[in-house]
Protein backbone atom coordinates (compact mmCIF):
# COMPACT_ATOMS: atom_id res chain seq x y z
CA UNK A 1 0.00 0.00 0.00
CA UNK A 2 1.46 3.59 -0.96
CA UNK A 3 1.95 5.85 1.40
CA UNK A 4 -0.54 8.63 2.30
CA UNK A 5 -0.76 11.39 -0.31
CA UNK A 6 0.18 8.59 -3.48
CA UNK A 7 -0.75 5.90 -5.36
CA UNK A 8 2.34 4.23 -6.08
CA UNK A 9 2.89 4.73 -9.61
CA UNK A 10 2.99 6.09 -13.40
CA UNK A 11 1.19 5.71 -16.08
CA UNK A 12 3.17 5.13 -18.86
CA UNK A 13 1.53 5.74 -22.35
CA UNK A 14 2.64 4.73 -25.24
CA UNK A 15 1.07 6.47 -28.87
CA UNK A 16 2.01 4.91 -32.16
CA UNK A 17 0.09 5.91 -35.03
CA UNK A 18 -3.56 5.87 -33.97
CA UNK A 19 -3.53 3.50 -31.23
CA UNK A 20 -1.91 3.94 -27.86
CA UNK A 21 -0.28 1.40 -25.55
CA UNK A 22 -0.26 1.51 -21.70
CA UNK A 23 1.33 0.25 -18.93
CA UNK A 24 2.40 0.59 -15.04
CA UNK A 25 5.11 1.47 -13.85
CA UNK A 26 5.34 0.83 -9.62
CA UNK A 27 7.01 3.42 -7.76
CA UNK A 28 8.42 2.26 -4.66
CA UNK A 29 8.49 3.98 -1.48
CA UNK A 30 11.85 3.76 -0.97
CA UNK A 31 11.84 6.09 -4.71
CA UNK A 32 8.73 8.40 -3.42
CA UNK A 33 10.77 9.35 0.03
CA UNK A 34 13.43 9.99 -1.99
CA UNK A 35 12.21 12.30 -4.75
CA UNK A 36 8.60 13.46 -3.80
CA UNK A 37 6.87 14.29 -6.52
CA UNK A 38 6.86 17.25 -9.21
CA UNK A 39 10.46 17.78 -10.26
CA UNK A 40 12.32 14.91 -7.96
CA UNK A 41 10.17 12.41 -9.11
CA UNK A 42 9.74 13.84 -13.12
CA UNK A 43 14.03 13.35 -12.78
CA UNK A 44 13.80 10.12 -11.79
CA UNK A 45 11.59 8.99 -14.17
CA UNK A 46 13.58 10.61 -16.55
CA UNK A 47 16.65 8.60 -15.46
CA UNK A 48 14.26 5.70 -15.90
CA UNK A 49 12.68 5.87 -19.30
CA UNK A 50 14.45 8.18 -21.31
CA UNK A 51 17.20 6.51 -23.86
CA UNK A 52 20.70 8.09 -23.59
CA UNK A 53 21.43 10.80 -25.97
CA UNK A 54 17.48 10.53 -27.41
CA UNK A 55 16.30 13.17 -29.58
CA UNK A 56 13.96 16.17 -27.22
CA UNK A 57 11.64 15.49 -30.68
CA UNK A 58 11.81 12.01 -31.03
CA UNK A 59 9.32 9.40 -30.66
CA UNK A 60 11.63 8.20 -28.02
CA UNK A 61 11.53 11.12 -25.71
CA UNK A 62 9.46 10.77 -22.65
CA UNK A 63 7.08 13.78 -21.56
CA UNK A 64 5.67 13.79 -17.63
CA UNK A 65 3.19 15.23 -16.32
CA UNK A 66 4.16 14.82 -12.50
CA UNK A 67 1.98 15.35 -9.38
CA UNK A 68 3.02 15.23 -5.83
CA UNK A 69 1.50 14.11 -2.71
CA UNK A 70 0.27 17.65 -1.54
CA UNK A 71 -2.11 17.55 -4.85
CA UNK A 72 -5.84 17.39 -3.33
CA UNK A 73 -4.73 18.59 0.10
CA UNK A 74 -6.17 21.46 1.36
CA UNK A 75 -3.06 23.05 1.86
CA UNK A 76 -2.84 26.22 0.27
CA UNK A 77 -0.98 26.44 -3.12
CA UNK A 78 -0.70 22.63 -3.53
CA UNK A 79 -2.60 22.36 -6.86
CA UNK A 80 0.78 22.35 -8.59
CA UNK A 81 2.19 19.80 -11.20
CA UNK A 82 5.57 19.81 -13.05
CA UNK A 83 5.99 18.95 -16.50
CA UNK A 84 9.58 17.06 -16.74
CA UNK A 85 11.59 16.43 -20.40
CA UNK A 86 15.09 16.93 -22.45
CA UNK A 87 14.56 20.39 -23.51
CA UNK A 88 14.68 20.65 -27.17
CA UNK A 89 16.46 24.14 -26.32
CA UNK A 90 19.06 23.05 -24.17
CA UNK A 91 19.27 19.47 -24.89
CA UNK A 92 19.46 18.91 -21.42
CA UNK A 93 16.98 18.16 -18.36
CA UNK A 94 14.03 20.98 -18.42
CA UNK A 95 11.12 21.16 -16.22
CA UNK A 96 8.40 23.59 -15.75
CA UNK A 97 5.81 23.79 -12.57
CA UNK A 98 2.41 25.47 -13.26
CA UNK A 99 -0.98 25.65 -10.88
CA UNK A 100 -4.24 24.59 -11.96
CA UNK A 101 -7.28 22.59 -11.77
CA UNK A 102 -5.40 19.91 -14.10
CA UNK A 103 -2.99 19.02 -11.23
CA UNK A 104 -5.95 18.03 -9.40
CA UNK A 105 -7.72 16.16 -11.46
CA UNK A 106 -4.36 14.82 -13.37
CA UNK A 107 -3.53 13.12 -10.21
CA UNK A 108 -6.63 11.93 -9.33
CA UNK A 109 -7.12 9.15 -12.42
CA UNK A 110 -4.68 7.18 -9.93
CA UNK A 111 -1.66 8.12 -10.99
CA UNK A 112 1.30 10.05 -9.51
CA UNK A 113 2.69 10.87 -12.87
CA UNK A 114 1.75 10.26 -16.51
CA UNK A 115 4.08 9.66 -18.98
CA UNK A 116 3.76 9.96 -22.61
CA UNK A 117 5.86 9.02 -25.47
CA UNK A 118 5.69 8.06 -29.26
CA UNK A 119 3.89 10.00 -32.01
CA UNK A 120 0.07 10.07 -33.73
CA UNK A 121 -0.61 10.15 -36.68
CA UNK A 122 -2.39 13.29 -37.14
CA UNK A 123 -2.87 15.76 -34.76
CA UNK A 124 -4.60 14.19 -32.04
CA UNK A 125 -6.01 14.62 -28.19
CA UNK A 126 -4.74 12.49 -25.48
CA UNK A 127 -7.81 11.43 -22.61
CA UNK A 128 -7.00 10.17 -19.44
CA UNK A 129 -9.25 9.20 -16.60
CA UNK A 130 -9.34 6.22 -14.14
CA UNK A 131 -10.51 4.09 -16.52
CA UNK A 132 -8.11 4.02 -18.85
CA UNK A 133 -6.69 5.78 -21.72
CA UNK A 134 -7.90 6.59 -25.34
CA UNK A 135 -7.26 8.82 -27.89
CA UNK A 136 -9.14 11.21 -30.83
CA UNK A 137 -7.87 13.02 -34.06
CA UNK A 138 -8.53 16.41 -33.42
CA UNK A 139 -7.65 18.15 -37.08
CA UNK A 140 -10.24 21.21 -36.35
CA UNK A 141 -7.92 21.83 -33.04
CA UNK A 142 -4.97 22.92 -35.95
CA UNK A 143 -4.00 26.32 -35.53
CA UNK A 144 -6.16 27.35 -32.21
CA UNK A 145 -4.66 28.90 -29.60
CA UNK A 146 -4.24 26.59 -26.38
CA UNK A 147 -7.44 28.71 -24.89
CA UNK A 148 -9.12 28.07 -27.53
CA UNK A 149 -8.21 24.81 -27.92
CA UNK A 150 -9.43 24.14 -24.42
CA UNK A 151 -13.06 25.92 -24.71
CA UNK A 152 -13.53 23.43 -27.72
CA UNK A 153 -12.69 20.58 -25.95
CA UNK A 154 -14.64 21.52 -22.98
CA UNK A 155 -17.52 21.69 -25.14
CA UNK A 156 -16.87 18.73 -26.80
CA UNK A 157 -15.93 15.99 -23.66
CA UNK A 158 -17.88 18.44 -20.88
CA UNK A 159 -16.55 20.18 -17.89
CA UNK A 160 -15.72 17.25 -15.79
CA UNK A 161 -12.41 17.27 -18.32
CA UNK A 162 -9.24 19.26 -17.43
CA UNK A 163 -7.20 20.29 -20.66
CA UNK A 164 -3.14 21.14 -20.71
CA UNK A 165 -3.03 22.18 -24.51
CA UNK A 166 -0.26 23.72 -26.69
CA UNK A 167 -0.85 26.60 -29.60
CA UNK A 168 0.56 27.22 -33.12
CA UNK A 169 4.17 27.36 -31.74
CA UNK A 170 4.00 24.23 -30.15
CA UNK A 171 2.47 22.78 -33.82
CA UNK A 172 5.49 24.41 -35.53
CA UNK A 173 8.15 22.93 -33.45
CA UNK A 174 9.55 26.49 -31.86
CA UNK A 175 11.74 24.90 -29.57
CA UNK A 176 10.62 27.42 -26.54
CA UNK A 177 7.37 26.70 -27.09
CA UNK A 178 4.72 26.23 -23.94
CA UNK A 179 2.07 24.11 -22.66
CA UNK A 180 -1.13 26.01 -21.75
CA UNK A 181 -4.04 25.11 -18.98
CA UNK A 182 -6.55 27.38 -17.38
CA UNK A 183 -4.56 30.37 -18.48
CA UNK A 184 -1.36 29.23 -16.93
CA UNK A 185 1.62 27.89 -18.69
CA UNK A 186 4.60 25.18 -18.39
CA UNK A 187 6.73 28.05 -19.62
CA UNK A 188 10.11 27.29 -20.08
CA UNK A 189 12.56 24.71 -22.58
CA UNK A 190 10.29 24.28 -24.84
CA UNK A 191 8.01 21.61 -23.58
CA UNK A 192 5.24 22.52 -25.57
CA UNK A 193 7.45 21.37 -28.76
CA UNK A 194 8.03 17.99 -26.91
CA UNK A 195 4.00 17.85 -27.00
CA UNK A 196 3.50 18.84 -30.70
CA UNK A 197 6.65 16.38 -31.75
CA UNK A 198 4.04 13.60 -30.62
CA UNK A 199 1.49 15.17 -32.95
CA UNK A 200 -0.88 15.98 -29.59
CA UNK A 201 -2.94 19.08 -29.70
CA UNK A 202 -3.69 18.23 -26.00
CA UNK A 203 -3.63 16.00 -22.82
CA UNK A 204 -7.33 15.99 -20.94
CA UNK A 205 -7.43 14.42 -17.46
CA UNK A 206 -10.49 13.70 -15.86
CA UNK A 207 -10.84 13.25 -11.37
CA UNK A 208 -12.26 9.47 -10.57
CA UNK A 209 -9.74 8.42 -7.68
CA UNK A 210 -9.64 9.09 -4.19
CA UNK A 211 -6.21 9.75 -2.15
CA UNK A 212 -6.34 9.04 1.30
CA UNK A 213 -4.25 11.07 3.53
CA UNK A 214 -2.50 9.37 6.48
CA UNK A 215 -4.37 12.17 9.31
CA UNK A 216 -6.32 14.30 7.87
CA UNK A 217 -7.37 15.82 10.98
CA UNK A 218 -3.77 17.10 11.26
CA UNK A 219 -3.62 18.12 7.41
CA UNK A 220 -6.79 20.28 8.17
CA UNK A 221 -5.13 21.88 11.17
CA UNK A 222 -1.56 22.14 9.06
CA UNK A 223 -3.67 23.86 5.99
CA UNK A 224 -5.73 26.32 8.48
CA UNK A 225 -2.27 27.04 10.27
CA UNK A 226 -0.79 27.73 6.54
CA UNK A 227 -3.94 29.67 5.20
CA UNK A 228 -4.12 32.13 8.14
CA UNK A 229 0.19 33.16 7.21
CA UNK A 230 -0.31 33.40 3.60
CA UNK A 231 -2.08 36.75 4.18
CA UNK A 232 0.47 37.96 6.14
CA UNK A 233 3.53 40.63 5.25
CA UNK A 234 5.56 37.91 3.43
CA UNK A 235 3.26 37.85 0.45
CA UNK A 236 2.01 41.16 1.02
CA UNK A 237 3.91 42.66 -2.40
CA UNK A 238 2.33 39.65 -4.31
CA UNK A 239 -1.11 40.36 -3.52
CA UNK A 240 -0.78 44.28 -3.55
CA UNK A 241 1.17 45.00 -7.00
CA UNK A 242 1.90 41.23 -7.90
CA UNK A 243 5.29 40.32 -9.11
CA UNK A 244 5.51 43.21 -11.16
CA UNK A 245 6.19 45.23 -7.98
CA UNK A 246 9.60 44.11 -8.78
CA UNK A 247 10.30 46.54 -11.59
CA UNK A 248 10.86 49.55 -10.26
CA UNK A 249 12.76 47.93 -7.03
CA UNK A 250 15.09 45.98 -9.86
CA UNK A 251 15.56 49.23 -11.96
CA UNK A 252 16.50 51.17 -8.06
CA UNK A 253 19.47 48.84 -7.71
CA UNK A 254 20.50 48.47 -11.15
CA UNK A 255 19.40 45.41 -11.59
CA UNK A 256 16.64 45.59 -14.41
CA UNK A 257 18.53 44.09 -17.65
CA UNK A 258 18.34 46.40 -20.50
CA UNK A 259 18.21 46.37 -24.22
CA UNK A 260 19.98 42.89 -24.43
CA UNK A 261 21.59 43.06 -21.14
CA UNK A 262 24.11 46.41 -22.27
CA UNK A 263 22.46 48.49 -19.84
CA UNK A 264 21.31 47.53 -15.59
CA UNK A 265 18.68 50.21 -15.77
CA UNK A 266 16.02 51.39 -18.19
CA UNK A 267 14.65 55.32 -17.92
CA UNK A 268 11.24 54.82 -18.85
CA UNK A 269 10.92 51.87 -16.50
CA UNK A 270 8.30 53.90 -14.39
CA UNK A 271 5.64 53.62 -17.84
CA UNK A 272 5.70 49.70 -17.24
CA UNK A 273 5.40 49.61 -13.50
CA UNK A 274 2.61 48.40 -11.43
CA UNK A 275 2.51 51.47 -9.16
CA UNK A 276 1.33 53.20 -12.59
CA UNK A 277 -0.64 50.28 -14.23
CA UNK A 278 -2.82 49.77 -11.51
CA UNK A 279 -3.95 52.76 -10.89
CA UNK A 280 -4.61 53.39 -14.50
CA UNK A 281 -5.67 50.06 -15.92
CA UNK A 282 -5.91 47.41 -13.55
CA UNK A 283 -9.18 45.64 -13.53
CA UNK A 284 -9.07 42.20 -11.74
CA UNK A 285 -7.13 40.06 -9.53
CA UNK A 286 -6.76 36.26 -9.66
CA UNK A 287 -5.82 33.19 -8.11
CA UNK A 288 -4.18 29.87 -8.94
CA UNK A 289 -6.67 27.00 -8.07
CA UNK A 290 -6.45 26.12 -4.01
CA UNK A 291 -4.25 29.59 -4.13
CA UNK A 292 -4.83 32.29 -0.87
CA UNK A 293 -2.56 34.66 -2.36
CA UNK A 294 -4.40 35.73 -5.17
CA UNK A 295 -0.72 37.21 -7.19
CA UNK A 296 -2.22 37.53 -10.57
CA UNK A 297 -3.23 41.27 -11.89
CA UNK A 298 -5.09 41.68 -14.40
CA UNK A 299 -4.50 45.04 -16.89
CA UNK A 300 -7.56 46.06 -19.34
CA UNK A 301 -6.07 46.74 -22.48
CA UNK A 302 -6.52 50.28 -24.89
CA UNK A 303 -9.41 49.06 -27.81
CA UNK A 304 -10.70 46.06 -25.18
CA UNK A 305 -9.06 43.22 -24.33
CA UNK A 306 -7.65 42.10 -20.83
CA UNK A 307 -3.90 40.97 -20.04
CA UNK A 308 -2.22 39.31 -17.15
CA UNK A 309 0.91 41.04 -16.39
CA UNK A 310 4.30 39.70 -14.42
CA UNK A 311 7.54 40.81 -14.16
CA UNK A 312 9.20 38.44 -16.12
CA UNK A 313 7.05 39.25 -19.50
CA UNK A 314 7.16 42.57 -18.76
CA UNK A 315 10.83 42.54 -18.73
CA UNK A 316 11.67 40.30 -21.26
CA UNK A 317 9.20 42.47 -23.81
CA UNK A 318 9.82 45.64 -22.46
CA UNK A 319 13.41 46.73 -21.16
CA UNK A 320 15.28 43.81 -22.50
CA UNK A 321 13.92 45.13 -26.23
CA UNK A 322 14.28 48.40 -25.38
CA UNK A 323 10.15 49.05 -25.31
CA UNK A 324 8.61 51.19 -23.08
CA UNK A 325 5.22 51.21 -24.55
CA UNK A 326 2.68 49.73 -22.26
CA UNK A 327 0.59 49.10 -24.70
CA UNK A 328 2.86 47.48 -27.17
CA UNK A 329 4.16 45.06 -23.66
CA UNK A 330 0.51 44.17 -23.20
CA UNK A 331 0.00 43.01 -26.73
CA UNK A 332 3.27 41.42 -27.11
CA UNK A 333 2.27 39.67 -23.83
CA UNK A 334 -0.71 38.68 -25.31
CA UNK A 335 0.87 37.79 -28.76
CA UNK A 336 3.17 35.31 -26.92
CA UNK A 337 -0.17 33.25 -24.56
CA UNK A 338 -1.88 32.97 -27.86
CA UNK A 339 1.28 31.62 -30.27
CA UNK A 340 2.22 29.41 -26.93
CA UNK A 341 5.69 30.58 -26.36
CA UNK A 342 7.68 31.25 -23.44
CA UNK A 343 8.02 35.29 -22.75
CA UNK A 344 11.67 35.22 -21.45
CA UNK A 345 12.86 33.33 -24.47
CA UNK A 346 11.34 34.76 -26.74
CA UNK A 347 12.53 37.99 -25.34
CA UNK A 348 15.74 37.35 -24.99
CA UNK A 349 16.22 36.23 -28.68
CA UNK A 350 14.36 38.97 -29.92
CA UNK A 351 16.84 41.17 -27.80
CA UNK A 352 19.69 39.28 -29.00
CA UNK A 353 18.40 39.74 -33.08
CA UNK A 354 18.02 43.65 -32.25
CA UNK A 355 21.41 43.92 -31.38
CA UNK A 356 22.30 41.80 -34.30
CA UNK A 357 20.49 44.33 -37.09
CA UNK A 358 21.90 47.46 -35.48
CA UNK A 359 25.28 46.18 -35.67
CA UNK A 360 24.65 44.78 -39.25
CA UNK A 361 25.67 41.05 -38.42
CA UNK A 362 22.06 40.57 -39.77
CA UNK A 363 19.35 42.31 -42.67
CA UNK A 364 16.76 43.34 -40.72
CA UNK A 365 16.97 46.82 -40.84
CA UNK A 366 12.76 47.15 -39.46
CA UNK A 367 14.46 45.37 -35.90
CA UNK A 368 15.47 47.65 -33.69
CA UNK A 369 15.46 47.85 -30.35
CA UNK A 370 12.44 49.98 -29.09
CA UNK A 371 10.32 49.18 -31.76
CA UNK A 372 6.94 48.08 -30.37
CA UNK A 373 5.56 47.04 -33.83
CA UNK A 374 8.59 45.52 -34.92
CA UNK A 375 8.70 43.33 -31.36
CA UNK A 376 4.92 41.93 -32.44
CA UNK A 377 6.53 41.36 -35.96
CA UNK A 378 9.15 39.33 -34.77
CA UNK A 379 6.61 37.69 -32.26
CA UNK A 380 4.01 36.53 -35.18
CA UNK A 381 7.34 35.54 -37.55
CA UNK A 382 8.52 33.01 -34.67
CA UNK A 383 5.13 31.44 -33.70
CA UNK A 384 4.51 30.63 -37.51
CA UNK A 385 8.17 29.50 -38.35
CA UNK A 386 8.25 31.86 -41.36
CA UNK A 387 10.83 30.95 -43.52
CA UNK A 388 14.01 33.08 -42.91
CA UNK A 389 14.45 35.38 -39.24
CA UNK A 390 11.40 34.06 -37.88
CA UNK A 391 12.69 30.01 -38.35
CA UNK A 392 16.30 31.12 -37.37
CA UNK A 393 14.67 32.94 -33.98
CA UNK A 394 12.39 29.94 -33.46
CA UNK A 395 16.13 28.09 -32.40
CA UNK A 396 16.69 30.38 -29.65
CA UNK A 397 19.68 32.37 -29.37
CA UNK A 398 22.45 30.21 -28.78
CA UNK A 399 21.24 27.93 -31.99
CA UNK A 400 20.89 31.41 -34.06
CA UNK A 401 24.14 33.02 -33.03
CA UNK A 402 25.48 29.81 -34.02
CA UNK A 403 24.03 30.30 -37.62
CA UNK A 404 24.91 34.05 -37.74
CA UNK A 405 28.52 33.98 -36.42
CA UNK A 406 30.53 36.89 -36.25
CA UNK A 407 30.86 36.80 -32.45
CA UNK A 408 27.03 37.21 -31.74
CA UNK A 409 27.26 34.04 -29.03
CA UNK A 410 29.35 36.63 -26.83
CA UNK A 411 26.52 38.74 -26.23
CA UNK A 412 23.76 35.67 -26.51
CA UNK A 413 22.09 36.08 -23.18
CA UNK A 414 21.36 32.81 -22.54
CA UNK A 415 23.04 29.73 -20.19
CA UNK A 416 23.32 26.24 -21.84
CA UNK A 417 20.91 27.58 -24.06
CA UNK A 418 17.92 28.32 -21.96
CA UNK A 419 17.60 32.40 -21.95
CA UNK A 420 18.25 34.51 -19.33
CA UNK A 421 15.57 35.60 -16.90
CA UNK A 422 15.28 39.95 -15.74
CA UNK A 423 18.09 39.02 -12.92
CA UNK A 424 21.43 41.32 -13.92
CA UNK A 425 23.93 39.17 -12.57
CA UNK A 426 27.16 41.34 -12.91
CA UNK A 427 25.37 43.55 -9.89
CA UNK A 428 24.12 40.26 -8.24
CA UNK A 429 26.76 38.15 -8.13
CA UNK A 430 25.40 34.84 -5.94
CA UNK A 431 22.42 34.95 -8.38
CA UNK A 432 25.29 35.05 -11.31
CA UNK A 433 26.72 31.60 -9.47
CA UNK A 434 23.00 30.26 -9.74
CA UNK A 435 22.23 30.87 -13.28
CA UNK A 436 25.58 29.28 -14.09
CA UNK A 437 25.44 26.37 -12.09
CA UNK A 438 21.66 25.52 -12.63
CA UNK A 439 20.83 22.20 -14.48
CA UNK A 440 17.78 23.67 -16.19
CA UNK A 441 20.38 26.59 -17.71
CA UNK A 442 19.62 30.07 -17.11
CA UNK A 443 16.81 30.31 -14.56
CA UNK A 444 15.32 32.30 -11.25
CA UNK A 445 12.82 30.04 -10.10
CA UNK A 446 15.02 26.87 -9.62
CA UNK A 447 17.79 29.07 -7.62
CA UNK A 448 16.49 32.04 -6.00
CA UNK A 449 20.12 33.16 -4.98
CA UNK A 450 18.69 36.84 -6.01
CA UNK A 451 17.04 36.87 -2.43
CA UNK A 452 20.85 36.44 -0.46
CA UNK A 453 21.84 39.23 -2.97
CA UNK A 454 19.14 41.39 -2.46
CA UNK A 455 19.35 40.89 1.76
CA UNK A 456 21.58 43.60 2.32
CA UNK A 457 23.66 40.93 4.11
CA UNK A 458 25.96 40.34 1.07
CA UNK A 459 28.26 42.33 -0.76
CA UNK A 460 25.78 42.13 -4.21
CA UNK A 461 28.98 43.13 -6.10
CA UNK A 462 31.82 41.16 -5.29
CA UNK A 463 30.88 37.19 -5.29
CA UNK A 464 33.10 34.68 -3.05
CA UNK A 465 32.52 31.70 -0.44
CA UNK A 466 29.33 33.55 1.25
CA UNK A 467 27.59 33.78 -2.12
CA UNK A 468 28.53 30.14 -2.86
CA UNK A 469 26.80 29.42 0.09
CA UNK A 470 23.40 30.91 -0.52
CA UNK A 471 23.40 30.14 -3.85
CA UNK A 472 23.54 26.83 -2.96
CA UNK A 473 21.06 27.15 -0.01
CA UNK A 474 18.61 28.59 -2.25
CA UNK A 475 19.40 25.80 -4.90
CA UNK A 476 18.53 23.02 -2.12
CA UNK A 477 15.44 24.74 -1.04
CA UNK A 478 13.75 25.10 -4.59
CA UNK A 479 14.23 21.27 -4.98
CA UNK A 480 12.41 20.50 -2.15
CA UNK A 481 9.66 23.18 -3.21
CA UNK A 482 9.33 22.07 -6.58
CA UNK A 483 9.01 18.35 -5.61
CA UNK A 484 6.55 18.63 -2.85
CA UNK A 485 5.00 21.28 -4.44
CA UNK A 486 4.48 24.22 -2.60
CA UNK A 487 3.74 27.66 -4.26
CA UNK A 488 7.41 30.15 -4.38
CA UNK A 489 5.44 32.73 -3.25
CA UNK A 490 5.09 31.27 0.43
CA UNK A 491 8.89 30.62 1.15
CA UNK A 492 8.93 34.15 3.41
CA UNK A 493 6.13 32.37 5.29
CA UNK A 494 8.31 30.11 7.19
CA UNK A 495 11.05 31.09 9.46
CA UNK A 496 12.57 27.04 10.02
CA UNK A 497 11.55 26.06 6.32
CA UNK A 498 12.76 22.61 6.07
CA UNK A 499 11.53 21.74 9.47
CA UNK A 500 8.67 23.10 8.69
CA UNK A 501 7.65 21.44 5.06
CA UNK A 502 8.38 18.42 6.67
CA UNK A 503 6.05 18.79 9.44
CA UNK A 504 3.48 19.35 6.71
CA UNK A 505 4.87 16.13 4.71
CA UNK A 506 4.19 14.08 7.47
CA UNK A 507 0.66 13.91 8.48
CA UNK A 508 0.05 13.40 4.55
CA UNK A 509 1.90 10.74 4.03
CA UNK A 510 2.60 9.54 7.69
CA UNK A 511 6.15 9.50 7.13
CA UNK A 512 8.43 10.67 10.13
CA UNK A 513 10.37 13.28 7.84
CA UNK A 514 12.21 15.85 9.52
CA UNK A 515 14.73 18.43 8.46
CA UNK A 516 17.93 16.26 8.15
CA UNK A 517 16.12 13.91 5.68
CA UNK A 518 14.74 17.05 3.43
CA UNK A 519 18.22 18.22 3.10
CA UNK A 520 19.46 14.74 2.29
CA UNK A 521 16.06 15.06 -0.37
CA UNK A 522 17.15 18.12 -1.95
CA UNK A 523 21.03 17.47 -2.43
CA UNK A 524 19.96 14.13 -3.73
CA UNK A 525 17.42 15.92 -6.17
CA UNK A 526 20.21 18.64 -7.67
CA UNK A 527 22.79 15.48 -8.32
CA UNK A 528 19.93 13.70 -9.92
CA UNK A 529 19.70 16.58 -12.29
CA UNK A 530 23.64 17.30 -12.77
CA UNK A 531 23.91 13.52 -13.66
CA UNK A 532 21.17 13.45 -15.91
CA UNK A 533 22.83 16.23 -17.81
CA UNK A 534 26.52 14.94 -17.91
CA UNK A 535 24.90 11.56 -19.18
CA UNK A 536 23.55 13.92 -22.16
CA UNK A 537 27.08 15.26 -22.70
CA UNK A 538 26.71 18.05 -20.26
CA UNK A 539 29.92 19.57 -19.03
CA UNK A 540 31.76 21.68 -16.68
CA UNK A 541 32.33 24.75 -19.46
CA UNK A 542 28.80 24.68 -19.54
CA UNK A 543 28.90 26.21 -15.99
CA UNK A 544 29.26 29.84 -17.23
CA UNK A 545 27.73 32.82 -18.32
CA UNK A 546 27.88 34.67 -21.41
CA UNK A 547 31.28 36.24 -22.51
CA UNK A 548 29.56 39.98 -22.35
CA UNK A 549 28.77 39.30 -18.03
CA UNK A 550 32.69 38.18 -17.78
CA UNK A 551 33.92 41.17 -19.61
CA UNK A 552 31.96 44.23 -20.20
CA UNK A 553 31.38 46.52 -17.17
CA UNK A 554 27.90 47.70 -16.77
CA UNK A 555 26.84 51.37 -15.14
CA UNK A 556 25.83 51.56 -11.90
CA UNK A 557 25.19 55.41 -12.55
CA UNK A 558 27.50 58.30 -11.26
CA UNK A 559 30.33 57.19 -13.00
CA UNK A 560 30.26 53.81 -11.16
CA UNK A 561 30.47 50.50 -12.84
CA UNK A 562 30.42 46.82 -11.94
CA UNK A 563 31.91 43.70 -13.05
CA UNK A 564 32.42 39.80 -12.52
CA UNK A 565 35.45 38.60 -13.76
CA UNK A 566 35.65 35.24 -15.65
CA UNK A 567 38.17 34.37 -12.81
CA UNK A 568 35.79 35.50 -10.27
CA UNK A 569 32.79 33.36 -11.39
CA UNK A 570 34.94 29.98 -12.00
CA UNK A 571 36.10 30.48 -8.09
CA UNK A 572 32.61 30.67 -6.93
CA UNK A 573 32.27 27.25 -9.74
CA UNK A 574 34.72 25.50 -8.08
CA UNK A 575 33.97 25.95 -4.88
CA UNK A 576 30.29 25.17 -5.47
CA UNK A 577 32.06 22.17 -6.52
CA UNK A 578 33.95 21.13 -3.25
CA UNK A 579 30.91 21.57 -1.26
CA UNK A 580 28.53 19.70 -3.58
CA UNK A 581 31.54 17.01 -3.50
CA UNK A 582 32.04 16.95 -7.02
CA UNK A 583 35.76 16.57 -9.03
CA UNK A 584 36.82 19.69 -10.92
CA UNK A 585 35.17 18.84 -13.38
CA UNK A 586 31.49 18.73 -12.24
CA UNK A 587 31.28 15.26 -11.60
CA UNK A 588 30.43 13.37 -8.73
CA UNK A 589 32.19 10.21 -7.00
CA UNK A 590 30.59 6.86 -7.93
CA UNK A 591 29.90 5.97 -4.86
CA UNK A 592 27.53 8.99 -4.44
CA UNK A 593 25.21 7.33 -7.29
CA UNK A 594 23.75 4.96 -4.90
CA UNK A 595 22.32 7.73 -3.17
CA UNK A 596 20.14 8.28 -6.10
CA UNK A 597 18.06 4.75 -6.15
CA UNK A 598 18.24 5.15 -10.28
CA UNK A 599 18.50 1.28 -10.00
CA UNK A 600 15.44 0.81 -7.67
Amino acid sequence: MAPGGYFGQALVVDVDGAEVATRVLPLPDAVLRAYLGGVGLGTWLMHRLAPSGVDPLGEAAPLSFVFSPLVGTPLTTSAKFAVVAKSPLTGLLTDALASSQFAISGKLTGNDAIVVRGRADELSVLLVDAEGVRMEPAPQLAGLSAAAAERALKEQHGRGWRTAAIGPAGEAGVRYATISHDGRHAGRGGLGAVLGAKNLKAILVKAGERCAVDDPAAVLAAARDLRERSFGPATRKYRELGTLANLLAFNAVSTLPTRNFTAATFDEAPRLAAEELAGMREVARSSCASCSIGCEHIYARKGGGKQRMEYENVFALGPLCGVSDPEAVMAASARCDELGIDTISAGGTIAWAMECAERGLIDEPWLRFGDGAALLRALDAIGSREPGLGDLLAQGSRHAAGVVGQGSIDFAAQVKGLEMPGYEPRTLQSMALGLAVNARGADHNRSGAYEADLSGELDRLAGGDAHVAAAIGTEDRAAVMDSMILCKFLRGVFTEPLAEWAALLAPVTGWDVDAAELAATARRIVMAKRVFNIREGATAADDTLPARMLEDPVSLGSGRVATLSAERLASMVDRYYQVRGLDPDGRPDPAALADLLLDA
